[in-house]
């Protein structure tokens, strides 16, 4: 994996925690999202 992409892969897992992590308990719920899952659901957003 080159520099560019793995910078990239790193943004976007940041930007992801980052969004979830100012959502309230409730917004996550919703989402089927508990707080503590967040860094695992970010992990999945930079694999696909």
């Amino acid at each position: 994996m080159n520099v560019a992409r793995s910078f990239n892969n790193w943004r976007k897992y940041r930007q992801t925690v980052s969004e979830l992590g100012r959502m309230s308990s409730r917004e996550l719920f919703d989402l089927g999202i508990e707080r503590a899952d967040i860094r695992s659901v970010a992990r999945a957003a930079i694999a696909r």
